[in-house]
């Protein structure tokens, strides 16, 4: 059932997603402590959702930013990525990539781009 208020949780994510939050690649490191850590609305690291636990969420916003380390690049993980975007879109979420390299090289530029992304 989807609706907009509602998103499934797979509970057997749980530990998998709270051994993913202690061991957080190094631009996801980069830029919860840089940024989205003191971000003005509640973002959740590691948060499942779904059959999947995605990298950042912020419920107020409805939005899922996803950091991509060199495994999404291959054409499996690509077509699995687009049906997992499609999917977390279907509850009504916004879901942002970067990729690992413009966080460590460009954080400026990411965090601009998720700026955009906060009502005024």
């Amino acid at each position: 059932m989807k609706t907009m208020n509602y998103l499934p949780y797979n509970k057997k994510l749980v530990s998998r997603a709270k051994e993913l939050r202690k061991n957080m690649t190094v631009a996801e490191q980069r830029i919860w402590k840089s940024y989205l850590r003191s971000f003005p609305y509640r973002v959740y690291r590691q948060r499942p959702i779904e059959n999947f636990i995605v990298d950042f969420y912020c419920p107020q916003l409805k939005l899922v930013i996803e950091i991509d380390g060199e495994s999404h690049y291959t054409e499996n993980a690509q077509d699995y990525d687009r049906e997992r975007t499609q999917i977390l879109q279907g509850y009504g979420l916004k879901v942002i990539r970067f990729k690992n390299d413009d966080v460590l090289n460009n954080l400026t530029g990411v965090v601009n781009l998720i700026e955009k992304m906060i009502p005024h």
